[in-house]
């Protein structure tokens, strides 16, 4: 899978679980980890962007598992999502 068909995954499943339950949108991030894994093949600004969605997500899942409000939070995982797919066009 190249790093375009990772990051719509990651989009695709972000958009999915941020209209979901806490409960059901955890286990959704959770299992975006190894599409988000850098394999440090790609240019730079591609891996930074991969790295800024990654950490994104990473912000989204804390907030959920700690009860706090994520809404602003999706909004950056995905705006993170889709600068990683416009640079791996």
């Amino acid at each position: 899978m190249n790093d375009l068909e990772k990051a719509t995954q990651v989009f695709e499943a972000l958009k999915a679980a941020e209209a979901q339950p806490t409960q059901l949108a955890l286990p959704m991030l959770n299992g975006l980890v190894g599409l988000v894994q850098g394999s440090g093949e790609a240019p730079l600004e591609v891996e930074e962007a991969r790295s800024a969605a990654f950490m994104a997500i990473c912000e989204v899942g804390k907030a959920l598992h700690r009860g706090q409000p994520a809404d602003p939070l999706w909004a950056a995982a995905i705006g993170a999502t889709e600068r990683w797919m416009a640079l791996t066009k």
